[in-house]
């Protein structure tokens, strides 16, 4: 099992390049959880890891879509959820979420509305803010082994 790793982000391009590094440990079936508050980083953590597996400038949010696809430069498929405005956990079978945890790599925000979707196989990582500075704490649950050693 993998053990868990934290980091001190000093300013949005290090929550960035935190992403970039961590996307490039994923597969497809790997699933990140984004846990924190409004603003504590959870997007641009996920715009540098999309950026950085799928060529693409433009990352919008999907807070009001609630899913955006994306086809990485390797031929996967990834996708980034915004569960923010999920009220109850039966509205993801209408999203079809619980189809790509096997097939894509999925960066998911506001987790905590999953409920019983939660895969077993999965990275929390968890946003805080201290003052201008943001921690990210990685907890690999599942079978991880040394996948995010270079992380």
């Amino acid at each position: 099992m993998a053990t868990p790793r934290s980091f001190t982000l000093d300013n949005p391009a290090a929550t960035a390049a935190l992403g970039e590094r961590l996307g490039r440990a994923l597969l497809p079936g790997d699933t990140v959880l984004l846990h924190g508050d409004l603003g504590a980083g959870k997007t641009t953590l996920a715009r540098g890891l999309i950026k950085s597996l799928c060529d693409v400038d433009e990352v919008p949010s999907p807070t009001f879509t609630l899913m955006q696809h994306y086809d990485t430069n390797d031929g996967h498929w990834l996708v980034h959820a915004d569960l923010y405005r999920i009220e109850e956990a039966s509205e993801l079978a209408e999203l079809g979420l619980d189809d790509v945890f096997d097939n894509a790599i999925c960066l998911i925000e506001w987790p905590d509305r999953l409920g019983s979707y939660r895969p077993d196989r999965r990275i929390d990582l968890r946003l805080t803010t201290d003052g201008e500075t943001r921690i990210a704490e990685i907890v690999p649950a599942g079978d991880w082994g040394d996948g995010l050693d270079n992380v």
